[in-house]
């Protein structure tokens, strides 16, 4: 077995990550794609955390912008955590991934609530735990929760699994001659004006020195190569 780099490892995926090229909701082939690469982690001995986010089902900032109470639509986007969350869980199961699903808002009858101490057992024991309804607080991104949980479960690092191959000097779609980093600080991501998480969620891990590595969840192994070592995508740190 490769030496892993990596022990302990925050994994923030998008909802929008789960919808392959559809609309909405989730596409079975691309989660099946998704869990697969994330078996390979977890076959390699890391101990593994996942926030998810609820965009491909419902996003609360957009109705928010359009008239509807901003904290009603951002409960509205917590539940739709849940329910990738949930997706996510079975998917796992179907391929022998043990995982537990907590909730930062109490519905018990479905999840078990965020207990910190229980996930921190939880992953110790090798099951992955998958973190759902954000921070359980409107005006929070699930962004800021991924940097939350990582914090409070000691991780190495949060990585940031996305469509693109990790931070360019400007949008690879627009510019094909656009430089992508292989490492850059806080800093230089603050006086470039690269945006790769929210405001809150970005102070909160420099403030912790929490690395961030943005990487491709579509290109086969990049997650498995990165926890081993293998330079992947954009590492972002503090010096």
């Amino acid at each position: 077995m490769k030496k892993l780099k990596y022990k302990r490892v925050l994994l923030k995926l998008s909802g929008e990550a789960l919808m392959g090229n559809d609309a909405f909701g989730v596409n079975p082939d691309t989660i099946s794609k998704i869990v697969n690469e994330i078996k390979l982690m977890v076959e390699s001995g890391i101990e593994l955390a996942i926030v998810i986010g609820g965009g491909n089902i419902f996003r609360g900032v957009a109705l928010g912008s359009k008239g509807m109470d901003r904290a009603t639509a951002d409960y509205m986007g917590m539940l739709a955590t849940v329910m990738n969350a949930l997706a996510l869980q079975d998917a796992m199961k179907h391929i022998g991934i043990i995982s537990r699903v907590q909730s930062a808002i109490n519905i018990e009858q479905i999840v078990e609530p965020y207990i910190r101490g229980k996930a921190i057992r939880y992953i110790e024991d090798g099951k992955v735990v998958i973190f759902a309804a954000g921070t359980g607080n409107p005006f929070f991104t699930t962004d800021t929760a991924a940097a939350l949980r990582a914090i409070e479960l000691n991780a190495e690092v949060v990585i940031k699994a996305t469509k693109v191959d990790g931070i360019f000097s400007e949008d690879p779609k627009k510019n094909k001659d656009a430089e992508l980093f292989k490492k850059i600080t806080f800093d230089e991501v603050i006086n470039r004006k690269l945006q790769i998480m929210d405001s809150t969620a970005f102070t909160l891990c420099r403030d912790q020195g929490m690395p961030i590595a943005v990487l491709s969840l579509f290109k086969k192994n990049t997650l498995s190569n990165f926890i081993h070592g293998i330079e992947e995508g954009t590492l972002v740190t503090l010096k």
